[in-house]
Parts: C-alpha cells; sequence; structure tokens
C-alpha cells in the first residue's frame, strides 16, 4: 500500500504540475522487484543468497567504471553516494550471512568480507563508504548482545530522523555561524545551495511541489552548473520539491514499513537489527546524495529489506544458541511407561 501510494502520488503531483514521473516509478517498482526476490531467496538460500548479494555489490563498485550511464558528475556530487550505499548494502548482507549461519568458521569468514568490503570503500576513495560500512559491521556485533529488536529499531529511526532534521536545518539555515560553516564546508557549497533551493521551491507550493522530475529546469544552481544532474542531492529535500509535503511523509512511511517489517520478522533479532543499521545507514547517505536516483540501489535496498524478513525453510539458531549447539547430539528421551 505504502509504494503503490508513492506510485499514484507521483502521477498525480505530475498531472497536477507537470514533469516526469518515469523516476519514482521506476525507484518504485525496483524496491518492489528487489524485496519479492529477497523474500524467495531468503527462503531457499538464507546463508548463500545474502552472500552472493554481498559479492554482486562489490563487484558492481568496484569492476565497471561507474553505476549508471551517462556523463560523469563532478567531484563532489558525483556518484560517490551511489557507490557509498551499495558497498553498505554490501556489507550489510555479508554480516546477515554471517549470522544466518551456524558454522562459526563460515561466520569469521563472512565477517572479514565485510571488513573487505570497507577496505574496498577506502580504496575506491569514499570516505562515506568506509564509515557506512564500519558502523554496520559494529552494529551487527553488538545486535548479538541484544535480545529485544524493538528498542534498537527505534533508535535506528531516531538516527535517520536526526540526520534528516540536520539536513533540513542546514537548508534552512537555521544553525548557529560557527557549526554551519563547519557543515557547508563539509558538504560544500554547492550542495547547499542546492538544498536551499529545493527549500524555496517546496514554500512554492508546499502542497504539490513542482512536480516531479522539474527541479533540474527550476533550480537556479543546478542551472549555473555545467554538470548537473537536476536533483538536489537529498532524497527528502528533493520530494518536498518536487511532490510537497505529502511525499515526504510517504518517504517517511516507506522507510517505516521496512522497520516495522523487520520488527515482525521471524529472523534472529541479529540479523534483523544488522539488515536495519544497513537500511538506516542507507537512509543518512540518501539523505545528503542522491543514491536513490540510482536503481542499483532501490534494488539493492528491497533486496536486503527481503532477505531479512524472509521466512526460511529451516529453523535458524540465534546468536547465543549457534556455537553451542554445533556437534551436539539431541539428547534421548526417556518417557515413564503409563500406569
Amino acid at each position: 500500500m505504502v509504494l503503490g501510494a508513492c506510485a499514484t502520488w507521483s502521477l498525480i503531483t505530475a498531472a497536477a504540475q507537470g514533469g516526469r514521473p518515469e523516476g519514482v516509478l521506476l525507484a518504485v517498482l525496483a524496491v518492489a522487484a528487489g524485496y519479492a526476490a529477497g523474500r524467495i531467496l531468503g527462503v531457499l538460500l538464507p546463508v548463500a543468497a545474502p552472500c552472493a548479494a554481498a559479492l554482486a555489490g562489490l563487484a558492481l563498485t568496484t569492476a565497471p567504471p561507474r553505476l549508471a550511464p551517462g556523463p560523469e558528475i563532478a567531484a563532489p556530487l558525483g556518484h560517490a553516494g551511489a557507490t557509498a550505499a551499495v558497498l553498505t548494502l554490501s556489507a550489510g548482507a555479508a554480516c546477515c550471512a554471517a549470522w544466518a549461519t551456524p558454522l562459526p568458521v563460515l561466520r569469521f569468514a563472512l565477517r572479514l568480507l565485510a571488513g573487505g568490503i570497507a577496505v574496498a570503500g577506502a580504496a575506491l576513495g569514499s570516505t562515506t563508504a568506509v564509515v557506512t560500512c564500519c558502523a554496520v559491521l559494529l552494529c551487527s556485533l553488538a545486535a548479538g548482545r541484544t535480545r529485544h529488536r524493538g528498542p534498537g529499531l527505534a533508535g535506528l529511526a531516531l538516527a535517520a530522523a536526526a540526520v534528516t532534521g540536520l539536513t533540513w536545518a542546514v537548508a534552512g539555515n537555521a544553525l548557529s555561524g560557527g557549526l554551519a560553516a563547519a557543515l557547508e564546508d563539509q558538504l560544500t557549497p554547492h550542495r547547499v545551495a542546492l538544498w536551499r533551493d529545493a527549500l524555496r521551491l517546496a514554500h512554492d507550493d508546499i502542497g504539490l511541489g513542482a512536480g516531479p522530475g522539474r527541479f533540474g529546469e527550476l533550480s537556479a544552481t543546478a542551472a549555473q552548473s555545467t554538470l548537473s544532474d537536476g536533483k538536489p542531492h537529498s532524497a527528502p529535500l528533493q520530494m518536498a520539491a518536487e511532490q510537497g509535503v505529502v511525499g515526504v511523509l510517504l518517504l517517511a512511511a516507506a522507510f517505516c514499513w521496512v522497520l516495522f517489517a523487520l520488527w515482525r520478522a521471524a529472523r534472529p533479532t541479529p540479523v534483523v537489527l544488522t539488515a536495519g543499521a544497513a537500511l538506516t545507514a542507507l537512509a543518512t547517505v540518501a539523505a545528503v546524495g542522491n543514491a536513490l536516483s540510482f536503481t542499483t540501489v532501490s534494488v539493492g535496498a528491497g533486496l536486503l529489506a527481503g532477505l531479512a524478513t524472509a521466512r526460511p525453510l529451516t529453523g535458524e539458531p540465534t546468536a547465543t544458541e549457534a556455537p553451542a549447539r554445533i556437534g551436539r547430539e539431541p539428547r534421548p528421551r526417556h518417557d515413564r511407561p503409563a500406569v
């Protein structure tokens, strides 16, 4: 229902304001296809499927020169966000596979793979990928000591909301002078100018926005750039500028739906929290970049969510039970005969 509402609202705003809803529709289809594939593969191959997904994501970022066709955008607004997003999802998939296997050797090897993905991010020059991959790995290790998934998922939701609120505050120039200047230096003035254009467009029509895909033609900052992709490089601000407040609420509802599905999932808590940490890291990257503009990222997000919410055919041991049960035979029951 949430994904259907996102697609329907993009068509409504395009009909009312003009624009091109194809990008939103493609993203919705990509997430739905990835989620369905993840649910199926997670049932059949609960360990091999996330491991293969992690290796595929690593190959996509290291083998080809870029993740999408078209001209390469100059740094720092190029494909760095998509690269960091794919590597983060790959690290999350490797950590999920590590928790899904009962073999300690394989679990250690899969965690080494997650660490190697972070090293690959450093080799590609993506500091964001290194930070997010390490954060996912640390959260995955901490998830093994967590008994209740609810507080952990709530903390992840608060973290995503805090990053989004900080992005909005920077765009609205609501921070103090020293902090605002430091953040602007890290984010680059060009990116901040794009955010402010997006916020201005959102204020012009808070209900419907300017129309999907119209930010590039209405933004003065994007028009002045020689190589521009027509995006404000912030998913919440793009939805606010192009689809109004309803678009922002639908984007938040999609993220909350993923967390709710993870909370209700039958998989062990470490698998659920690891996937939640990776998807939250993706949300933070998307809040300050154009990661969700790439179909590869949308498919990967849906795939990881599907793998973490699937119901495997065989029972999975929990984090504390797995090492202790390996190699043990069940004790025979000696029932007393009925008198």
